[in-house]
């Protein structure tokens, strides 16, 4: 990796592990703490790359990207921040960023996207000049600083102004119609109908071109399509096939396993593959309890901003919170707060005013797929019936030992990975192998290895 690289942080620490980290890596490196430096350096013409803080003391990094990219129409920005939620990752793609990592990032990832960034501008020579995005107006409840929302808000900034469909999958209460709104509320179709249609809606000789003239170009999302029966479900092929010119963007929610479904015949294969060109899979809370408490108190200060009164929890009430199970996910947490506000009597949230308002709802997430305590050999049992019962009778093509095994095999030593951060000494350990027999089956099975060395 060669090129000159200008990174420009407040954070004296970060600016210099990324200026060791570059400088190994065999790029030249000049590191600022201003704004203003890094835009005079652009403007002088230096840099191949430009790495930078969005929050600085003399200026707004985003606002920076439009005159970043009129000055050097080439020039690939990475847009690092602390300020986790989607809007960042949106106004940085919509300012035509190279890349945004929320902090902490991990270094080596930072580094490959680096990489890409000088070797796309060697290869093309640069990309077009940015446009300015619009400022952002609504205060979205999509925050979290779990890399899973962050690498999902990364995937809705890179699909929100292209045409093709999306699929958005996720439990109950999830945000699901939140992650479709903001798709649609910032893409360049914004100020055109965003239609959310039910399966009541396709009923009806007229019911399909009555939701396409709806929609006038907009958006159209078929709320909860999997709960479709097969006559809607073929209502809405024959919609999607019969699309006028200047069609609304199509997406669609599900909470249904979709896979699962089209697998038992629930579920129209031509439909899945004409709704799925993008999957956006919404993870549960219980994927991301680090994000409860940055949750909690964006809806403590939304209820102030709404009329209650200030409150806080308590340290001892936000830890019920985090180790509590949610199954209703966000929207039930969002309800557990607003309650909290109305009922307790303090401006510090108690315990066991959290308890109150618990109440009997259940501690821990209900099993799916089986009852209580089902052993693995039991789940998998039942998977493997419902594979061969697929195949009405035949024989499953041959091969079936080592595909099975592959199937058990990745996630078992991808999880491994992860909860050892990425170790492989450790992980190997773990798992009870000799140390090049796991680093032979990451290699054969394509598993990814991420370090988690993370810098605040």
């Amino acid at each position: 990796m060669d090129g000159t690289v200008l990174v420009a942080d407040d954070d004296r620490t970060i600016r210099t592990v990324l200026t060791q980290a570059l400088t190994r890596a065999g790029c030249k490196v000049h590191a600022t703490s201003s704004l203003t430096t890094l835009m005079r350096w652009v403007e002088e013409g230096k840099g191949d790359l430009v790495i930078s803080d969005v929050i600085m003391p003399d200026g707004n990094g985003l606002e920076a990207l439009p005159q970043i990219s009129k000055d050097r129409p080439g020039l690939p920005v990475i847009v690092i921040s602390a300020q986790n939620t989607i809007m960042t990752a949106i106004q940085a793609a919509e300012a035509e960023a190279f890349d945004y990592l929320p902090k902490p990032f991990d270094l080596p990832d930072l580094m490959k996207r680096a990489a890409r960034a000088l070797e796309q501008k060697r290869r093309l020579g640069g990309r077009q000049a940015a446009q300015p995005g619009t400022e952002a107006g609504e205060d979205l409840p999509l925050v979290g600083r779990t890399g899973t929302m962050q690498a999902l808000y990364r995937l809705v900034a890179r699909v929100m102004n292209t045409d093709l469909p999306v699929l958005i999958t996720g439990e109950s209460g999830t945000g699901k119609s939140l992650i479709a709104r903001a798709i649609h509320d910032f893409s360049d179709r914004r100020s055109l109908p965003f239609v959310v249609a039910q399966a009541a809606d396709l009923q009806g000789a007229d019911g399909p071109s009555t939701l396409v003239a709806r929609a006038r170009g907009g958006s159209l999302v078929f709320d909860e399509v999997g709960d479709y029966d097969e006559e809607t479900q073929a209502r809405v092929v024959r919609l999607l096939d019969a699309l006028p010119e200047n069609p609304p963007r199509i997406m669609a929610t599900s909470q249904a396993d979709l896979v699962a479904r089209m697998e038992n015949g629930g579920f129209r294969q031509d439909l899945f593959y004409r709704l799925g060109g993008v999957t956006i899979s919404v993870p549960s809370l219980r994927e991301r309890v680090e994000d409860i408490a940055l949750l909690v108190s964006h809806f403590l200060a939304r209820a102030e901003r709404e009329g209650f009164a200030p409150r806080q929890l308590s340290a001892e009430a936000l830890e019920l919170v985090r180790s509590y199970s949610w199954p209703g996910n966000v929207r039930q947490l969002e309800n557990a707060v607003r309650r909290l506000m109305a009922t307790s009597t303090g401006e510090e949230i108690t315990r066991a005013e959290v308890e109150a308002v618990l109440g009997a709802m259940p501690a821990m997430e209900p099993l799916q797929g089986g009852g209580s305590g089902e052993k693995l050999s039991t789940s998998v049992a039942k998977h493997l019936k419902r594979y061969f019962d697929l195949h009405g009778g035949a024989l499953p093509p041959p091969g079936l030992y080592e595909r099975i095994l592959r199937e058990i095999e990745v996630p078992l030593i991808e999880i491994s990975l992860d909860a050892t951060g990425g170790n492989q000494a450790r992980c190997a350990d773990l798992l009870g192998i000799n140390r090049n027999t796991l680093r032979k089956k990451i290699t054969d099975l394509d598993i990814r290895v991420t370090r988690r060395r993370k810098l605040m």
